[in-house]
């Protein structure tokens, strides 16, 4: 017998669906840890947990229903990618929710942990497909982080990404094959972009030892400020980033980014304000100038959990 069960082993232990399962551990009604993404439940603690009869619901015959125990609340935080029209539209629509931008992957574990309401996301899937294919871009990493927790994930932009340089230093970049020996203002081991960049490093044959990295910037925004203050050559950035700092900008691809959201505070006041300042004129005419953002899918749902 095993220290920890698995999500099928509870749901026949407790007589009960899957899905059930799934729903106790989001609402945090049951004692469950999770690793590489998966949800493991420590056996000891389910047998005492059922002993004193907290599952309800008619989960098990032998257990005496109690009032279930409250959700975990979430904090009123967008956590996830820093994306420059995003932080913008936020600020913009009073909407009240705060932020803490550190990275795709930090997004996601925090908001697995319950901390935070939502979370933007640019995670890159290679086996998936190419990068303009749907199924390339985030679905994957909230299965596997969100399948269990009462989310969704919709399309927010499609964005371009390209090599944001010193105008003066252009024509030495056209693509990725162009980084090798270069100074490069990468980002934290957390945020989409800096996976990506060591994916298309790899894929043009480009090593850790053929380049050099500065010190991790934690936004784009501060990417792109490296470069135009002469600290780095090139970094991976976003066009409007390039265009802040009055940068050069050579195309790579076009990435979705996507805004993972708890369902039940998807129908909250401030949730519902950045939605609808999301689909007025003014965030449309701001997209548009800003550059680089494909907001015609704005809304579309690509994941569902639990």
């Amino acid at each position: 017998m095993t220290e920890y069960m698995t999500t099928k082993e509870l749901a026949d232990f407790l007589r009960i669906k899957q899905r059930k399962v799934y729903d106790l551990a989001a609402s945090g009604r049951i004692p469950c840890s999770r690793a590489m993404g998966k949800l493991l439940f420590p056996r000891a603690e389910i047998e005492a947990w059922v002993a004193r009869g907290m599952v309800g619901d008619g989960a098990t015959a032998a257990a005496t229903p109690l009032a279930a125990a409250p959700a975990r609340a979430r904090p009123g935080v967008f956590l996830g990618s820093h994306d420059p029209l995003l932080d913008w539209a936020l600020r913009q629509s009073r909407c009240g929710l705060a932020t803490f931008f550190d990275g795709s992957a930090d997004g996601l574990a925090r908001f697995a942990e319950f901390e935070g309401v939502a979370a933007g996301l640019h995670m890159f899937n290679p086996e998936a497909g190419n990068s303009d294919d749907d199924a390339a871009w985030n679905i994957g990493w909230a299965r596997r982080y969100a399948a269990a927790a009462p989310c969704v994930l919709v399309e927010f932009a499609w964005r371009d990404r390209g090599l944001v340089i010193d105008p003066t230093t252009a024509d030495r970049f056209t693509a990725i094959t162009d980084l090798r020996g270069r100074l490069i203002v990468p980002r934290q081991a957390e945020a989409g972009s800096q996976a990506l960049l060591e994916h298309l490093l790899a894929e043009a044959g480009i090593g850790p030892d053929d380049c050099v990295m500065t010190e991790p910037a934690r936004t784009e925004t501060d990417a792109a400020e490296v470069v135009a203050s002469h600290m780095g050559e090139v970094t991976l950035g976003l066009r409007p980033s390039a265009a802040q700092f009055k940068l050069a900008f050579v195309p790579i691809l076009r990435e979705r980014f996507d805004l993972l959201v708890d369902r039940k505070a998807w129908f909250e006041p401030p949730m519902q304000a950045f939605l609808a300042f999301c689909r007025s004129e003014e965030f449309r005419f701001k997209a548009q100038t800003m550059g680089g953002y494909d907001i015609s899918g704005l809304g579309r749902v690509h994941f569902v959990g639990a």
